[in-house]
């Protein structure tokens, strides 16, 4: 839990409160925050599993997942290979579009050209291609007369998307099962505090939304995952813009370490799916392995 990266603070709750529930569920639990000491930590403790509560680069990218895969300790969530290709957003929409999933059109491009010129037509969008959590998302609206000013904490390298009008929808797959699907509602865009804030957001699971939206929900997040190699709990997120009907939804991205914090949309679909959180969490644990 906890590491260096721009969603520390809400891996250190995911963490809290997942070991909390899986002491509830009798597990032995040791909580460790992920610093340059890892490894010996790692030594220190010498655990069964290790239940990867990370979340953002280092811990969600591959990295922390080849470090115990060298060391042979069992692990949660996706493996090297899916986590790192479904961190890079452009990367993971390529393996989408393969997979004849729907996705908007986008480039990856220079910080520098980004904030001296139009890339693209507006609306669009401007983010990090490897962070996660709405961490640093810039809207360019239509009609924008200039280009947007990223801060120096952007990248060199940012991706520039088209800018997806709509609802904001998710759906959780566990193992080879799709949860559900919630619909998010906000005052305005789903950003960070929006995520994280008590109050930012209201979740309304099962989303109102027509039964042909709803299982194109279930079933582009049960191929998504497929797709990346993901394994154990991953999290997919769409837009709908409901005047276009089923050409209107697109998927955003796919999450291989969803958040479990009290505001976190996993847990509250498990629970819609008759799973409490310590069940939630045990599956998580019993579900580990290497060479994923």
């Amino acid at each position: 839990m906890g590491g260096p990266s721009a969603e520390r603070e809400v891996s250190l709750s995911t963490g809290r409160e997942c070991a909390a529930a899986l002491r509830e569920a009798g597990y032995e639990v040791v909580e460790v925050d992920a610093g340059p000491d890892l490894v010996v930590r790692l030594g220190e403790v010498s655990p069964d599993v290790v239940f990867n509560a990370l979340h953002g680069r280092w811990g969600e990218d591959g990295c922390v997942q080849g470090l115990l895969e060298w060391q042979k300790i069992p692990y949660s969530h996706s493996g090297v290979l899916a986590s790192a290709v479904a961190m890079d957003k452009q990367r993971s929409k390529d393996v989408f579009k393969q997979a004849g999933l729907p996705v908007v059109e986008s480039v990856i491009a220079a910080k520098a050209d980004v904030s001296a010129r139009h890339v693209m037509a507006p609306p669009y969008v401007v983010k990090p291609n490897n962070e996660g959590s709405s961490v640093g998302i810039y809207i360019v609206n239509d009609g924008a007369n200039t280009p947007p000013r990223l801060a120096d904490s952007m990248p060199d390298e940012v991706m520039v998307e088209t800018y997806a009008p709509g609802r904001e929808l998710t759906t959780t797959v566990m193992g080879d099962r799709a949860l559900g699907v919630t619909d998010i509602i906000t005052d305005g865009w789903y950003d960070y505090d929006a995520k994280y804030s008590e109050g930012g957001s209201r979740h309304e699971i099962p989303a109102n939304v027509p039964q042909e939206i709803y299982d194109a929900c279930m079933g582009y997040a049960l191929r998504a995952h497929a797709a990346l190699g993901c394994r154990g709990v991953s999290r997919t997120d769409f837009r709908w813009d409901e005047a276009r009907g089923l050409d209107g939804l697109i998927i955003l991205e796919t999450n291989t370490q969803p958040g479990m914090t009290p505001t976190s949309l996993s847990p509250e679909q498990a629970e819609h799916a008759g799973i409490s959180f310590p069940e939630f969490c045990s599956w998580i644990v019993e579900d580990a392995s290497c060479d994923r």
